[in-house]
């Protein structure tokens, strides 16, 4: 099945009509918005832009507020979206939505922009400056749980490959530890090798293979999405075995485990974060404009597809993307009074 409590949200919003009125209607529609996204590399921070600028296009358009420009740094450099940010200042932007190079690297900025009167929300790889908002998912969990699964599967444990994320960004650091926290849970695992996959195929891809040679048979590859279905060819192409890979809700990850599964029974899971979880530091933002008290810290459940929501989550997944959920102001509304 897919298992997501976003659905939650939408369900909740039927006792909407019961609560008081928001004093988050207020009018916003003199206000700028900005997106300030340290990556473009992958399928998920291209699914996540063209989220944050649909749904921007409409509200800019309904005159929920006046702009919601969308900016995205050459590299992944947190000195280069610090200058992004002293940039944006300088503009005069009401709110920036932050996708973070680095957890600590840019709180300078960002405490100049609070300084300034901005307001700033950052999510998914998100910043610690006390000043800012910070919107995303227990990636710690997402660690943990892949071991949990390992587990259940190999009760005698056995080697792992681990697939490092971007590095730097809180996302990487997250699950990492959160694996070693499974494993700390589940001593009959261990990391045999680490590799450095960028949260892309291909990058994972030559990580992996570059490490194959010399890398002992294992049980499983624990991920943090974007890298399994490049883990999976390096494996074929070296012509060994194809343990069990984490997958990350991408389309490539996903048609390669449906095929598996038809010809060979092959089992995973697959976990991520929502692209559209942009949308929702959107929508925070523009609440907090319009006078809303909201918590500095907003958790979301992540995507997840178990081996019986196969079918399920390739539907909901477009063809080259990742697996989605983009959110209203209604649901921004709800998320905020239930973190209350």
């Amino acid at each position: 099945m897919v298992r997501t409590k976003l659905i939650c949200l939408a369900g909740a919003l039927a006792l909407s009509a019961a609560m008081p009125a928001f004093a988050q209607d207020a009018d916003t529609s003199d206000k700028n918005v900005a997106l300030s996204n340290n990556y473009a590399g992958n399928s998920w921070r291209q699914a996540m832009i063209k989220s944050w600028q649909e749904a921007t296009a409409k509200a800019v358009e309904d005159g929920v507020v006046a702009s919601a420009d969308a900016n995205t740094t050459a590299e992944n450099s947190a000195t280069e979206q610090a200058a992004q940010l002293q940039n944006m200042i300088l503009q005069g932007y009401d709110a920036i939505v932050l996708n973070a190079a680095s957890p600590t690297a840019l709180n300078g900025a960002v405490k100049e922009a609070c300084d300034a009167g901005i307001t700033v929300v950052s999510f998914d790889a998100t910043v610690t400056e006390e000043c800012a908002w910070r919107i995303a998912v227990d990636f710690k969990k997402m660690g943990v749980d892949q071991i949990d699964y390992l587990a259940e599967r190999y009760p005698d444990g056995g080697p792992l490959l681990e697939i490092r994320g971007l590095p730097g960004t809180s996302v990487d650091e997250q699950i990492h530890a959160g694996i070693l926290e499974g494993i700390e849970k589940h001593p009959q695992f261990e990391i045999a090798r680490e590799v450095q996959g960028d949260w892309t195929q291909t990058v994972a891809q030559k990580s992996v293979a570059s490490v194959l040679p010399s890398l002992p048979d294992v049980v499983g590859v624990v991920t943090q999405g974007g890298d399994g279905y490049g883990a999976a060819r390096a494996f074929e192409a070296a012509g060994r075995e194809v343990p069990t890979i984490i997958m990350g809700n991408r389309s490539d990850e996903l048609q390669w485990w449906k095929e598996q599964k038809d010809e060979n029974g092959y089992e995973t899971f697959s976990q991520s974060i929502a692209p559209g979880v942009s949308t929702l530091g959107f929508w925070v933002a523009q609440q907090i404009l319009a006078g809303a008290d909201v918590p500095k810290d907003l958790q979301v459940p992540t995507l997840r597809i178990d081996q019986d929501g196969l079918d399920q989550g390739l539907e909901m997944t477009p063809e080259g993307g990742v697996t989605n959920k983009e959110y209203t102001r209604e649901e921004a509304q709800e998320l905020i009074s239930s973190a209350k």
